[in-house]
């Protein structure tokens, strides 16, 4: 089992979002969590990555507490775009590899291989503000996977892309699933939940 969270509940003032929630990932799974507005789905994905800590529970990675250094293995895409508006594009995604622990040499070559699978070699040197919404997507991919996780979060990833950007990215995360790489989905898209999800767990 490569993700556990177990009897995670969270509270923002007096309004309960998680109440004792319960959720397993196997190694090469797709899982999705499907829910309304306010059910908790982004709640939960944060408190995954240690960017939230809950009220009780505990995440377990690979079978032990989760870890600050467990986050090298692990990918996140953002529902909010979490990208540098001014600086370019292929600059950034080496950054960010560098910072998930690639050398120099590594982190250029795992990002040129993402720009040339994704079309976006004519963009490298474009700042990111300056890109659409579908090249900022495919960007913050590149910027989620590049360090090869073995966990990749994904967080309403389908939200204002056309349905060009939307295939290319059901295609990715499909290959990653095909490479091992585990992945859990939040996503209103019902086509995306149907073509990629092993199982869904409703919150």
């Amino acid at each position: 089992m490569i993700l556990e969270a177990k009897h995670i509940t969270h509270s923002f003032g007096s309004h309960r979002v998680l109440d004792d929630l319960n959720l397993e990932v196997d190694s090469k799974e797709v899982v999705g969590l499907i829910g309304g507005n306010g059910a908790g789905k982004t709640t939960l994905l944060r408190i995954v990555t240690r960017l939230l800590v809950p009220d009780s529970g505990e995440v377990l990675f690979r079978g032990h507490p989760i870890m600050q250094s467990d986050m090298s293995h692990i990918g996140y895409l953002p529902e909010e775009r979490g990208l540098y508006r001014h600086m370019k594009t292929r600059e950034q995604a080496i950054y960010f590899a560098r910072l998930k622990g690639l050398g120099k040499a590594e982190a250029e070559t795992a990002v040129d291989e993402w720009f040339e699978r994704l079309g976006m070699q004519a963009w490298k040197d474009r700042p990111a503000g300056k890109l659409s919404k579908g090249m900022q997507q495919r960007l913050q991919l590149v910027v989620s996977v590049v360090h090869r996780p073995e966990l990749l979060i994904l967080d309403e990833p389908f939200t204002g892309l056309d349905s060009d950007n939307a295939a290319l990215l059901t295609q990715e995360v499909l290959r990653l699933r095909d490479q091992g790489t585990s992945i859990l989905l939040s996503t209103h898209n019902t086509t995306a939940v149907e073509t990629l999800c092993n199982r869904t767990i409703k919150l």
